[in-house]
């Protein structure tokens, strides 16, 4: 018996929507990385990007567990001498929790081309709605 080996022009992907509300932050995007990968298939071939869309909804009720908010922090550089930027995490989840979560996400897939690929499927809201409706997304818990 052969291993079995996904083909990019085979696989067949799904939508997720996942609602953030109450959820911790690094446990979510776990969650997340894992179906942006694939990772949740008994198909899954680490060379092949067979990873699923994911729509993210209610962002801004995400938490972060002990002292993170306060301790926790975005770094950012502009490129000119001295210019790195420092956000605190509660500044960030209040403004930008879309950006809180594409950034914990984006550390947990593989920095290369199938990364950059799954990062494209995607789609955090703030708020409880999306356009993705037409897609028919799977709801999970």
């Amino acid at each position: 018996m052969s291993t079995f080996m996904a083909k990019a022009g085979e696989v067949e992907r799904k939508w997720y929507v996942i609602d953030a509300s109450g959820k911790t932050l690094g446990r979510l995007a776990v969650q997340v990385a894992d179906l942006l990968r694939g990772k949740n298939k008994p198909t899954f071939t680490p060379h092949v990007d067979c990873g699923d869309f994911v729509i993210v909804v209610n962002a801004e009720k995400m938490v972060l567990t002990g002292k993170k908010a306060e301790q926790k922090f975005y770094y950012h550089h502009t490129g000119y001498i001295g210019h790195m930027k420092a956000v605190r995490y509660d500044n960030l989840m209040e403004n930008k929790p879309e950006m809180a979560l594409e950034l914990a996400v984006k550390g947990m897939i593989p920095a290369n081309t199938l990364g950059r690929k799954a990062m494209t499927r995607l789609h955090v809201y703030k708020g409880a709605e999306h356009k993705h409706e037409a897609q028919q997304p799977i709801v999970l818990e």
